[in-house]
């Protein structure tokens, strides 16, 4: 039983305490001057781990995606939640935006940032700036219509080499689940029982990779630190204390975003506990603070909302993949409050006419981003070149921009699992596996659902996954 389980034998106990050591460690050696031994013998077990996490996300998006599209009984129920998933995200992009815009306004942080901190920080990431804004005017070039392009690849193998093509792979493999919706069941059938054995290697395999979590945590905020130092303890201090109001704005602003926005549709679609929510996902969120990444961190997405929450594969397989490309709430929150905060470190008053432009354009761009590299920090390029504030002021937030990369991607994972829950409830295939601490009318629910939606094979795995934890 895992209540039994002594508490420092628990994967999120375990990556809070590599996350604390690798903290502890990177301030020693920033302190003693340690970065290039840190980046030769410490950094590498930080890139081994989510090169290992990026390894598998494209086979675990394919057999699940395929899976899921081809377990439907009809191409209705398939637009179905995918308009309800996609009408959802959107909108919680919007919301995310409008928040961003409340708290910049009111704590107005760029009016507490010095005339000397802007111009050493501007003279220190120019060259930076620079290159952010060459590719920033290649993406302006693109048609309107571009991003349907970039979804559908000429060549699969090609769109697989790189995490960056998610969308692509995302279409390809809806259309191969369509596909086989279409076949016969004698034809559909060695397919289908390929792509499920490849998924359940997958989803062991993350089990495997999950075990080396605490070194991979260790290593990655150790070298955040001391890349951000170098061997300069204090320049860490002198990025804070200037920068230290912006910070305190976009993590207000993300805190509030999750507690509002997300807990506010479990409350109102599922019911779930919040308390089991979070611990459902508690290690999701540990490893997208270390990784920085929503594509690194799908595999276990995916695994912990279908046997931690009760989302089906149905559902998982086609919101969360989705989700981690389209839906960059955080980023998306992290930019109107970066645009408004450089304008007004600079003098510039950003009227209804400029914000509404944020929010447009914040929106438009968490869909967009994902075949572009370096989306956050590109869009918000084009985005304060839309409201007339001049780019190089990106400058300012170069310094802290990993920290809050880390923030903003927790904010990212917590909404992909959100509204996985929050669909599967809508769609009744939210089976919590801890039906006693589920309301009544959520574990009926679920209950109904084993019956309607799951082979008594799935039914079999299901328990067994559960009680293996």
């Amino acid at each position: 039983m895992a209540d039994s389980e002594a508490w420092y034998k628990k994967s999120h106990w375990q990556i809070i305490i590599g996350m604390l050591l690798g903290l502890v460690y990177g301030l020693i050696a920033a302190a003693s001057g340690w970065s290039k031994f840190t980046n030769d013998w410490v950094a590498p077990f930080g890139v081994i781990f989510i090169n290992s996490l990026q390894l598998i996300a494209i086979p675990l998006v394919v057999a699940s995606l395929v899976l899921g599209v081809a377990s439907l009984s009809d191409l209705k129920k398939l637009s179905r939640i995918g308009g309800k998933t996609m009408g959802i995200y959107i909108g919680t992009t919007a919301i995310a935006v409008v928040i961003g815009l409340v708290i910049v306004n009111v704590l107005q942080p760029g009016l507490q940032v010095p005339e000397a901190a802007r111009t050493q920080l501007q003279e220190q990431f120019a060259g930076d700036v620079s290159a952010k804004e060459e590719i920033a005017a290649d993406v302006q070039t693109r048609g309107p219509l571009q991003i349907l392009i970039d979804i559908v690849p000429s060549n699969f193998f090609s769109a697989a080499s790189s995490n960056r093509n998610m969308l692509q792979i995302v279409f390809v493999s809806l259309m191969v689940g369509i596909g086989l919706i279409q076949l016969e069941k004698a034809q559909a059938k060695p397919m289908i029982d390929v792509l499920e054995s490849l998924n359940h290697v997958v989803i062991r395999l993350v089990d495997l990779i999950m075990l080396f979590a605490p070194i991979g945590v260790f290593s990655l905020i150790a070298r955040t630190i001391t890349d951000l130092a170098g061997d300069d303890f204090s320049q860490i201090l002198q990025l804070l204390t200037a920068l230290g109001f912006y910070c305190i704005s976009v993590v207000l602003g993300l805190t509030l975003h999750v507690c509002i926005t997300y807990f506010g549709l479990l409350k109102l679609v599922t019911k779930m506990p919040i308390k089991t929510f979070l611990q459902g996902i508690a290690p999701v969120q540990l490893v997208a603070f270390s990784t920085s990444s929503s594509g690194a961190t799908l595999p276990l997405t995916m695994e912990r909302c279908e046997e931690k929450l009760g989302v089906s594969e149905e559902v998982s397989s086609f919101v969360i993949p989705l989700g981690a490309t389209i839906n960059m709430d955080g980023t998306a929150l992290y930019q109107a409050v970066a645009a408004v905060f450089i304008a007004q470190s600079m003098g510039m008053d950003v009227g209804l006419t400029g914000q509404l432009t944020i929010v447009l354009t914040a929106v438009l761009a968490s869909i967009g981003t994902a075949a572009v590299p370096g989306a956050g920090i590109i869009m918000l390029v084009i985005i304060l070149q839309s409201i007339g504030v001049p780019s190089s002021g990106i400058a300012l937030i170069l310094g802290v921009d990993r920290i809050l990369d880390m923030l903003r991607t927790v904010t990212n994972v917590t909404g992909d699992a959100s509204v996985a829950v929050s669909i599967a409830s809508m769609e009744g295939q939210l089976n919590p596996p801890n039906l006693s601490e589920v309301p009544d009318h959520i574990r009926t629910h679920g209950e109904e659902n084993l019956v309607e939606h799951s082979s008594p094979e799935a039914e079999t795995n299901k328990e067994t996954e559960s009680s293996g934890d």
